[in-house]
């Protein structure tokens, strides 16, 4: 029983020094502070841009193949597996009257994109690639494709494959159609 009092004396003191020495408003303070902190870290930028490109250059340690998840090939760009529609989200224009680089007639090009690193399997390169939405021709969808690959949130939209970019084509062209996926550059 002694050895409870002389624990509750202690925490007592500890207590009064410290409640003298502190007020709640400084406290209430750092309190707020810190818990503004803890929920801003999930907003704090990620660069994963080059993730496909190293990993597709070093391999894995264990000596199995880079691309088993995801296999890239270069001959059927109609195919959701060729190398540049590693990110898409959509439909491939290819498949309604456009190409890789061009939209659809009838359609207009959005003025946004989004971008990715893709891996091209034919030169063992990464290259970027800026999808571009066709918008206006409100037609069923041909060769879908939904491809994930280096994709951010949306709270980093230049590299979120989830927002229909249609918002800035012109004459009210709100409505999606088609992506196209040009090479902008190699991935470094």
């Amino acid at each position: 029983m002694l050895g409870n009092f002389r624990f509750d004396d202690m925490v007592e003191k500890l207590s009064r020094r410290v409640a003298g020495r502190t007020s709640r408003r400084g406290v209430i303070g750092r309190l707020g502070t810190v818990m503004a902190g803890v929920a801003l870290v999930p907003l704090l930028p990620v660069d994963r841009r080059g993730r496909v490109s190293r990993a597709h250059a070093a391999g894995p340690a264990d000596g199995s193949d880079p691309r088993a998840k995801w296999q890239p090939q270069d001959t059927d760009i109609q195919s959701c597996d060729y190398w540049r529609h590693c990110s898409i989200d959509g439909n491939i224009c290819d498949c309604s009257g456009g190409s890789l680089t061009n939209c659809p007639p009838g359609t207009k090009l959005a003025t946004a994109s989004w971008v990715a690193s893709c891996y091209n399997p034919t030169d063992g390169e990464s290259y970027l690639i800026a999808y571009r939405d066709c918008c206006g021709a409100n037609m069923p969808g041909r060769c879908p494709c939904l491809n994930t690959e280096g994709e951010l949130p949306v709270y980093r939209p230049e590299f979120a494959n989830d927002i229909i970019w249609c918002f800035g084509a012109e004459d009210d062209a709100m409505t999606y159609h088609c992506t196209i996926s040009p090479i902008v550059g190699k991935a470094s």
